[in-house]
Formats: structure tokens, sequence, C-alpha cells
């Protein structure tokens, strides 16, 4: 199984949000950061396909995976809980037990739950050894998913580096 792991893109402040007596769940995506994240996408293409995109409940993630979804439209899309915030990659763990292990998954998350998913799958710890800029994407290939340890890092890439990507021809 591959596991492509990313980041939601640029959302709007927090802090600006807040004073708008909003739930940060609710927070969505600037105009920037969709269009930043559809050339992340594209650079995406290049490298790899994408059976299932999972994503957050996050209206940022949810937002930032329909846009990978557009870039890859034979994906399918699903909303995974386990990927909120301080579900910890035990539960992630577990719904990846669902899932066909022949798939190339993408999972759309939020830091610092990502860089301690990447840590966890490549080390069997959850301490962060990287941290995923916003729209970063981390390629992770598992040959017995699920667990601590379980898997190899093959890649990873950088905002920009996925825009360059998109850019050659």
């Amino acid at each position: 199984m591959q596991i492509l792991i990313i980041r939601h893109a640029l959302a709007e402040d927090r802090e600006t949000f807040a004073r708008r007596d909003q739930d940060d769940d609710l927070r969505p995506l600037t105009k920037k950061g969709r269009t930043r994240m559809k050339r992340n996408a594209m650079g995406l293409t290049r490298l790899t396909n994408i059976d299932l995109v999972g994503h957050s409940p996050l209206v940022r993630a949810v937002q930032t995976a329909g846009i990978i979804a557009e870039a890859y439209p034979d994906a399918r899309v699903m909303e995974v809980p386990e990927l909120a915030p301080g579900r910890g990659p035990e539960t992630v763990a577990h719904w990846l037990g669902f899932v066909s292990r022949d798939a190339t998954l993408a999972m759309v998350g939020h830091e610092p739950d990502l860089g301690e998913l990447v840590a966890w799958f490549c080390t069997g710890v959850a301490a962060p050894f990287m941290h995923l800029k916003k729209g970063a994407a981390v390629m992770l290939r598992c040959e017995r998913p699920g667990g601590p340890g379980c898997a190899e890092l093959e890649w990873a890439m950088t905002p920009r580096q996925l825009r360059l990507l998109a850019n050659r021809t």
C-alpha cells in the first residue's frame, strides 16, 4: 500500500477567524490557498496515481481533498473522522485496516498530527522528525499497513516543489 500524506492548504488566519465567533473546524481555505493547492495537485499527478482520498472532517481539509479529487477524477473521496486533530496514529491505523492493500491512498489532515503519523509509521514512535508545510506531501510505502514502524519514506515534497513539478512540460 502507498500512503500519500498531505497537509491541508493555506487557510484563513486562526485568530482573525476566531474573532468572528466561528468554530475553528469551519475555517476555510483562502483564495491563495485554493490556487496554490490546484498547482500542487497538478504536481502530484506527475508523481503518483490516487485511488482514494480520505480527509479530516474540518472544512479546510474537506476543501483541500476536493481540489485533489479534481486532479484525480477517478479517485473516491471520503470523510475520515480518524484524521481529525488529536485522534492519534493508532486510530488512523485502525481505519487503514479497512482499505485495500493494493490502493494508493491520500490522507488530508493537519499538523502536528500528520508529522506524528509519518514518524509513527516510519519509526514506531509518534515523535515527529519533520514538519509538513501547508500543501506539502509525503509518500510512504507500507508492506503491512496499519502498525507502528510499518512504512518506509519514499519521498517528501514541499508545496513549492510540487508547484514546480506542475510547471514542467
